[in-house]
């Protein structure tokens, strides 16, 4: 597919103080047969996505109400989201949203870039006809999003892909690695507005990937894996030194 001009997106980040505040797709009740993983994607996805802003308090008691779980299971969720970075867990003040440092992000990107590497040397020897077939179906999904500007649903797309890419690796331990990263690298990429150009230039690494991926090509999918990556660290020190 290829990549046409699309409207310049306009996304920005905001606190929450109570449930009632939340984007209302996190608002729904979780069916009790995925509670903690659901869970756990909810409250990924508000701290991923900017709802919940960094140094705000993680809201306990009221995601309890709207989402109609118990204390016991938000809290373990929690205990997850403190070892992934996202959170910090404060004796008798519950948890807050952990801040985002240069540092840690000239730490966390690097080490990412090589499991992403990893996966797709892996996935290039053990993916499927159907599995590249789901993926470009992806792919072509996330084009129209970038076509019509809608940052968030694209995010949302290309996230699935780099998993499904992760997921035909068959590798747990590499899976394990990269899942206690990728929240923190997904925060930044939130936080960091991509420029038109460095999205129309993120979309065109994708097809790269894409058809090295097709191909089977292990070494060119690890390489443009790991430099896309790359560029995305690029887009979130050119934000970082905005802000400054």
């Amino acid at each position: 597919m290829s990549v046409r001009t699309r409207a310049t997106p306009r996304t920005r980040l905001r606190g929450v103080d109570r449930a009632r505040d939340l984007p209302a797709a996190t608002r729904e009740p979780i069916a009790r047969r995925s509670l903690h993983d659901e869970l756990l994607q909810r409250l990924r996805e508000l701290i991923v996505e900017g709802a919940l802003v960094p140094g705000a308090k993680v809201p306990e008691r009221e995601l309890c109400e709207q989402f109609a779980v118990s204390r016991t299971p938000m809290r373990e969720a929690l205990k997850v989201l403190a070892a992934e970075g996202l959170v910090v867990l404060m004796p008798n003040r519950g948890a807050t949203v952990s801040e985002l440092t240069r540092a840690e992000l000239e730490e966390v990107f690097p080490v990412m870039g090589s499991l992403e590497a990893l996966a797709g040397r892996l996935a290039a020897e053990h993916i499927e006809d159907g599995e590249i077939a789901d993926i470009r179906r992806l792919h072509e999904r996330m084009v129209r999003h970038y076509q019509s500007g809608e940052l968030k649903a694209y995010f949302r797309v290309n996230q699935e892909i780099h998993e499904r890419i992760l997921d035909a690796a068959r590798n747990p331990t590499l899976a394990k690695l990269y899942r206690g990263l990728a929240g923190r690298v997904r925060r930044a990429r939130y936080i960091a507005n991509m420029s038109p150009e460095r999205w129309r230039q993120a979309v065109i690494e994708h097809e790269a990937i894409l058809a090295a991926l097709s191909a089977r090509d292990g070494r060119r999918l690890a390489r443009l894996l790991e430099s896309h990556l790359a560029h995305k660290l690029e887009t979130v020190r050119e934000a970082l030194e905005r802000d400054d």
